[in-house]
């Protein structure tokens, strides 16, 4: 053999050790999760022999499917079609089990059909094998959201935009969450670093603005509303949202034309027929009303357009007094809201028994601080008349009426949640100073602050263990007209599922009324009761005992909270502009033969 060829011999017999040395390292590194590193190997190993068949295989495992075969999941994915794109990923990921962007459809279309828990696992399968996978960090946000886990969601957020700094979709859905969680100046905050990023994000600019509207800075929620139609013309949802806000800030005619300019440009825009519902006065042969009929015999419209449509059928065929029609409508509407909810009754009752259970504990932990800011809480049932109580006693030039604010519930689960068996001291503590830092913003300078949750209810204990300076209000209604209103009320809040069936809202009405009693019990002297139907009866003296259980000098605008300036942001806005008037306990009367004696069931008011 020549020297020439005994040093070639040389050469391929050390190539084939380092091959076989690599192979082994790429194959133990893929076996650990660390898919990315295997992947470069194996290309490297194929920079050198090309044909290596154990690289070539073992690539194509770690591969995404070839273009085309992607492209035809994705338009089925942008049809709609979510479970044949589910049914095809898992065929493709047989043939390619490390497949990323495999996983980031799987978690997208699980998220579509609301099976939040399986598209979050899909996720995370994607993240383990590319750790640094932003995309699928910022999906996992979005359907962590959805779920309802905030934290969790805001904490796949952050490491999103760790990994990419300048990912602007990313801060805007963090916003999204920090305003369910009712962060709202984070939430903000957040909005602006997208538009930052990306000026021209009309998204942004529309979350933004729904955020100022919760702030109850209207001027700027339109402002911000107006931004991003001028650069998306055609933005139907922001028109519906500026409408929104046009209608609290009492300009009616503005509003109603933002609702139907949102119809002009998505004829089939089923929420902005319901909008619209609620502030236009429909008449025999409406154009409206035509279309909301021929729209809801549309096989093809999903059924959360149909829910929102009956809604809006029901309120217009009331205006036109077919009333057995309306409350078919009505009927129809609500029982798919109830089905999108997927709401039981069997949760609220073991909730309720839940937070008696935890009262020995936190009775037992009161408070011995005070603080310079006095909250005063308004709570009830919704409907009840919570609003009107708010705007007058906002009304006194020592309140400041801050609206339905969700700090009791963000920051009390956390402690009573189900499954904890008692609280301590630091806890009710932690919830008490939390509360306080967030109501510190929402002041306005003043020291005494109303809070109108009405389901604060359920945290009567809490709220005066963690506060011996706060004053609670208990608004009741006559029965009947509070579980009627609340089941013909489309509340955009997911949280009222117990809304939309009237045996659910008789059942839910009675677990209120028991969970009061067992309240007052225990803390009867430190809650006023104020009955709805006798404050609109007898308004001065109602009005007078009231002010005078607030400890406040009596100021005569409280009998004229129709002049209250303050913006309300509840579905009773329009009601506290006027009068305080007789009579709206009796209007669900009108109804009454097509309730098959529902409301017999229901007790007499106390």
């Amino acid at each position: 053999m020549k020297a020439k060829d005994l040093n070639s011999s040389k050469t391929n017999i050390l190539d084939t050790v380092k091959l076989s040395k690599a192979l082994r390292l790429a194959k133990l590194k893929a076996k650990d999760g660390h898919l990315e590193e295997a992947r470069n190997i194996y290309q490297d190993i194929l920079q050198k022999f090309p044909k290596n068949k154990h690289a070539l295989r073992e690539l194509h495992l770690l591969q995404d499917p070839p273009s085309e075969q992607l492209q035809s999941i994705i338009s089925l994915y942008n049809q709609g079609q979510l479970q044949q794109v589910l049914s095809h990923t898992a065929e493709k990921l047989k043939k390619f089990p490390n497949s990323v962007t495999l996983y980031n459809i799987a978690g997208a279309s699980n998220a579509g059909l609301m099976q939040f828990d399986a598209s979050i696992e899909s996720y995370k399968k994607a993240i383990k094998i590319k750790p640094n996978y932003a995309e699928a960090y910022n999906n996992m946000g979005v359907a962590l959201k959805d779920k309802g886990d905030l934290e969790a969601a805001i904490d796949s957020f952050k490491k999103t935009i760790k990994i990419k700094p300048n990912y602007a979709e990313a801060y805007n859905n963090m916003g999204v969450a920090l305003r369910d969680k009712d962060d709202l100046e984070f939430a903000i905050e957040s909005y602006k670093q997208a538009i930052k990023i990306k000026p021209d994000y009309a998204d942004a600019y529309l979350n933004m603005g729904n955020t100022l509207h919760d702030k109850g800075d209207l001027e700027s929620a339109i402002e911000s509303y107006k931004q991003a139609i001028k650069i998306k013309p055609d933005y139907a949802i922001a028109y519906n949202h500026m409408g929104v806000a046009l209608k609290v800030k009492g300009d009616l005619e503005s509003a109603i034309e933002s609702y139907k300019q949102a119809i002009k440009i998505k004829p089939d825009y089923a929420v902005a027929y319901r909008s619209l519902s609620n502030l236009y006065r429909f008449t025999e042969h409406d154009e409206y009303f035509l279309k909301m009929q021929s729209l809801c015999l549309n096989p093809g419209i999903s059924d959360e357009g149909r829910c929102h449509l009956n809604f809006a059928l029901s309120k217009a065929s009331e205006d036109l007094n077919e009333i057995e029609q309306s409350f078919n409508y009505l009927k129809v509407g609500a029982e798919l809201r109830k089905k999108i909810l997927s709401y039981s009754i069997k949760q609220d009752i073991e909730l309720f028994g839940h937070l008696k259970k935890l009262y020995p504990s936190i009775a037992l932990q009161p408070v011995d601080e005070l603080s310079k800011l006095k909250p005063i809480f308004i709570l009830g049932m919704p409907r009840s008349g919570t609003t009107l109580v708010e705007q007058i006693v906002s009304s006194h030039s020592e309140v400041t009426g801050a609206g339905e604010l969700g700090y009791v519930r963000s920051f009390g689960d956390e402690y009573i949640a189900k499954g904890k068996a008692e609280l301590n001291a630091k806890m009710i503590l932690e919830f008490r100073e939390n509360y306080i830092e967030a109501l510190k913003k929402r002041c306005d300078g003043r020291s005494i602050v109303t809070d109108k949750m009405p389901h604060n209810f359920q945290y009567v204990g809490l709220i005066l263990s963690a506060f011996p300076e706060a004053k609670v209000i208990h608004v009741n209604r006559d029965p009947a007209a509070t579980c009627w209103s609340n089941y013909k009320h489309f509340f955009p809040s997911k949280k009222l599922g117990y809304s939309y069936d009237l045996g659910d809202t008789i059942t839910y009405f009675g677990l209120y009324k028991d969970l009061m009693k067992f309240w007052l019990n225990h803390y009867g002297d430190r809650i006023y009761n104020l009955n709805y139907d006798k404050l609109t009866v007898n308004q001065d003296d109602e009005t007078r005992r009231l002010i005078k259980y607030l400890e406040l000098n009596w100021e005569d605008d409280c009998l004229s909270p129709q002049y209250n300036k303050r913006n309300t942001l509840t579905s009773s806005q329009q009601q506290v502009r006027k009068k305080v008037y007789q009579g709206s306990s009796q209007q669900w009367r009108k109804f009454e033969p097509y309730l098959n004696s529902t409301f017999e069931q229901l007790a007499e008011p106390n």
